[in-house]
C-alpha cells in the first residue's frame, strides 16, 4: 500500500511540475504581440534614422521566424535530396531574403494610423495559430503559424489574406529545382538578394520588389 501511495504521489508531482512549466510559458499571441508593439513603436519614432529602424524592424523578425523550421518546410521533399552543405546555404540565403524583401516594403511604408488587431489563437500541444487583422486602408487579415521551442513561440509560416507564404515559396522553389537543379536556384537566390540591395541603395519603390509568385522567385 505504501509503494502504491509512494508511486501515485511520484505521478502526481510530476504532472503537477509539468503543468506549471506549460502555465509558466507565454501565449503565443502575448509573444508575437510584444514583437509587433515594438516594430510599430521603432516605426513611429521620429528619433530613429531610416536605417537604425530599419535594423531594429530586422532584429525583431530574426527574433521570432524560426527560419530552420521554415527552410524545411519551403523545400519540401527537395530538402532530404539536398545535401548538408546546401541545406545551410539555403536556411542562410532564404533568412537573408525575406528579411531584405520585408526591409524593401517597410522601407516604403508609412505607418501612421494602421494597427494590429489580435483576434484569436489556437494553440495543440506546441504548435499554435494566431490570427490578426491589420488595420490600414483596408482590414487585412493575418494569421501566424508558430512553434514552441523552449518558452519561446516561434513564426514556421504566415498567411496573408488566405495565402500562405511558404506554399508560395515552395511551388515556386519546386519548380526552380526542377527545371534548373538546387544549384540554379541557390543561385538565383544570391541574385536576388544582390538585386535588392541595389535596389534599397538607390531608393527603389514597393513594385519593385516583387512577391514569390510562380517563375518569378526568388
Amino acid at each position: 500500500m505504501f509503494a502504491k501511495k509512494t508511486i501515485l504521489l511520484a505521478l502526481t508531482l510530476v504532472l503537477f511540475a509539468a503543468a506549471s512549466v506549460i502555465a509558466a510559458v507565454p501565449r503565443p499571441s502575448n509573444q508575437l504581440r510584444l514583437a509587433v508593439d515594438r516594430i510599430i513603436e521603432v516605426l513611429r519614432d521620429k528619433n530613429l534614422s531610416r536605417d537604425q529602424a530599419l535594423q531594429e524592424v530586422s532584429n525583431q523578425v530574426r527574433s521570432k521566424f524560426d527560419f530552420w523550421a521554415m527552410s524545411q518546410r519551403t523545400l519540401g521533399i527537395n530538402w532530404k535530396k539536398a545535401t548538408k552543405e546546401e541545406q545551410q546555404q539555403f536556411v542562410r540565403l532564404f533568412a537573408k531574403l525575406l528579411e531584405d524583401t520585408y526591409r524593401g516594403r517597410i522601407k516604403v511604408y508609412t505607418y501612421n494610423d494602421e494597427h494590429v488587431e489580435y483576434i484569436g489563437e489556437r494553440v495543440r500541444g506546441s504548435r499554435a495559430e494566431v490570427h490578426t487583422i491589420v488595420v490600414a486602408n483596408k482590414e487585412i487579415p493575418v494569421s501566424y503559424k508558430m512553434r514552441l521551442k523552449g518558452e519561446e513561440w516561434l513564426v514556421y509560416d504566415v498567411i496573408i489574406e488566405e495565402v500562405s507564404l511558404i506554399s508560395n515559396y515552395r511551388n515556386s522553389y519546386g519548380e526552380i529545382v526542377r527545371d534548373e537543379g538546387f544549384g540554379g536556384l541557390l543561385a538565383r537566390m544570391e541574385a536576388k538578394i544582390k538585386e535588392l540591395a541595389e535596389n534599397e541603395e538607390q531608393g527603389g519603390s514597393e513594385e519593385s520588389v516583387p512577391a514569390p509568385q510562380g517563375g518569378n522567385a526568388p
